[in-house]
């Protein structure tokens, strides 16, 4: 089976796979529907915009009393950050690694893990999302 937002897989007669096509990847990994529930239900509006990443800073942090919706959130704000840095930022994009783990990569070559800085803003709110958007845009 070939699932073209994996990335490259070989075909049975070794050949590889065409690449992955980076508007499927960007499409998949914005979903976030747990992040965009609950922003939804705090009244905050997730318009794929840096605005939108203060409005997320500003949210009372009602999910840290969930230690089974925590790190689904954080994986989600993780990759709404990166979603908000893949539309906002020139040359940026989505990259999936060998061990399956989505990273932006900037036109510098830079490669900037949004995830885990995702699952530390669920966890403690610091970095702030604001905050690591304007240090992954001003690269």
């Amino acid at each position: 089976m070939h699932l073209p937002f994996l990335g490259p897989r070989h075909k049975k007669n070794g050949d590889p796979a065409p690449p992955a096509d980076p508007e499927a990847v960007a499409a998949l990994l914005s979903e976030c529907e747990l992040l965009r529930s609950q922003a939804a239900r705090a009244g905050v509006r997730l318009d794929d915009t840096p605005a939108s990443l203060e409005a997320l800073d500003q949210m009372v942090p009602r999910w840290r009393d969930d230690a089974e919706t925590l790190p689904w959130l954080g994986h989600d704000a993780g990759l709404y950050l990166g979603t908000v840095v893949v539309r906002t930022v020139p040359g940026a994009v989505w990259q999936i690694r060998s061990d399956g783990e989505p990273v932006v990569r900037l036109a510098s070559g830079r490669v900037a893990e949004v995830v885990p800085a995702g699952q530390e803003w669920a966890v403690s709110g610091v970095p702030e999302l604001s905050q690591l958007y304007a240090e992954i845009a001003e690269d």
